[in-house]
């Protein structure tokens, strides 16, 4: 592909380092979309909405394809259907990232024999990736904003663009509405909890922290890329196990992004209710007697509300849903790779380490208390298990 960003090419060459495993056509797309994801530079929320997009075009295609015994293994179809569900729904999302796009296809397309299996292969994809883009076409991803900040004690004051707050208003894929799964209220800001979780992000995630290990600085800086790509390379270590199939995980990986997209619907939901401010916030302005004007986060704090923790969502809807996935059997080792750990690997045996990482490093971040990451995670498990119980009755 042509014109690749740098962090596009720090995610490939992430994905290139990590070992070599079964790849097919689900997986090999789910790549190249990461990478176009990456080059558009897309902020985290419309990214998850568009990776839920292109995955559930994918999977329809499969399965259009699969309802012709015999068909999908003659001449390409697969394939093809597969390719055009990407290509469709990508330029639709992505238009600037044309050239790119365009490449991904043609290069897939150059493989396959000219056949009418491919012709009718690239048709059910181009019907399938129509037909869901009509459907999520007034999702309210694009309402207009109606934010307003408010600047009492304990309430997030944004310093640029609000970001993702049309969000609570959007249609979900399987949640029956924006709130089903809204948590209580932060803790008072007078509440022994409020004041130890204050105290320890403060101390852990400052950006000149003395108490922060090497090891703690290394898990936020990795947790700081929160696109899709970072999340779906850990669904990969699911789905290049032995014993898959294509259909298998076209529906896997839709389950997971459309999991996803409602995990963000309903966190922002929650954010813009509660509107609780970020530890920056609170730690300059003296809360709980913890002023420190020149105080800054390891990392950048997201231009949203602080409750609940996004992050914590999304890898605890990821983690549900994959051990639902695997059941009784073994789980394989889960690994992913990030661009702002210059391309690191990380690797866990268990779907908890994997979840209780990511929730931590929003500590060691600077930008959540950790009520907020306990939180979101408890959210994160009733979305994927929703999820999950959808997908085993046999629905998408």
């Amino acid at each position: 592909m042509k014109n690749l960003t740098r962090t596009a090419l720090a995610l490939a060459a992430a994905i290139a380092a990590l070992p070599p495993a079964r790849a097919d056509v689900i997986t090999d797309w789910n790549i190249k979309a990461g990478a176009i994801l990456a080059e558009s530079k897309m902020g985290t929320p419309p990214a998850v909405r568009a990776m839920a997009i292109v995955q559930t075009a994918a999977a329809d295609a499969v399965e259009a394809v699969g309802r012709r015994p015999g068909f999908a293994r003659n001449g390409g179809a697969l394939e093809a259907a597969v390719a055009a569900a990407h290509r469709v729904t990508l330029l639709k999302l992505m238009p600037a990232q044309e050239a790119s796009i365009q490449a991904a296809y043609q290069a897939a397309l150059a493989a396959l024999p000219d056949t009418p299996a491919r012709a009718a292969g690239i048709a059910a994809g181009e019907q399938a990736a129509a037909a869901v883009l009509a459907a999520r076409a007034d999702d309210g991803a694009a309402a207009p904003d109606r934010f307003a900040s408010q600047t009492s004690a304990g309430h997030w004051v944004p310093t640029a663009a609000a970001a993702a707050s049309t969000w609570p208003q959007r249609k979900p894929w399987l949640l029956q509405s924006p709130a089903q799964f809204r948590p209580p209220a932060p803790p008072a800001l007078t509440s022994p909890t409020w004041q130890r979780d204050l105290a320890e992000v403060k101390a852990l995630g400052a950006r000149a922290s003395t108490t922060r290990t090497p090891e703690q600085t290394a898990i936020g800086r990795f947790w700081d890329y929160s696109l899709p790509p970072v999340y779906h390379g850990v669904v990969r270590s699911v789905a290049l196990a032995p014993g898959r199939d294509v259909a298998r995980n076209a529906r896997l990986f839709a389950t997971v992004a459309q999991a996803m997209d409602d995990a963000m619907i309903a966190v922002f939901e929650a954010k813009y209710h509660y509107r609780f401010w970020r530890p920056v916030t609170a730690i300059r302005q003296g809360a709980a007697d913890a002023g420190e004007a020149g105080w800054v986060s390891l990392i950048d704090a997201p231009m949203h509300p602080e409750y609940p923790s996004a992050h914590s969502i999304l890898a605890s809807t990821v983690g549900t849903i994959l051990q639902a996935e695997v059941g009784s059997a073994a789980l394989p080792e889960l690994a992913t790779s990030s661009p702002t750990a210059q391309g690191a690997t990380r690797r866990w045996t268990s779907v908890d380490d994997f979840v209780n990482e990511v929730s931590v490093s929003r500590i060691y971040g600077g930008i959540h208390y950790r009520f907020s990451t306990e939180v979101g995670t408890a959210m994160g498990k009733q979305v994927g298990a929703l999820a999950a119980q959808r997908q085993a009755a046999g629905g998408l």
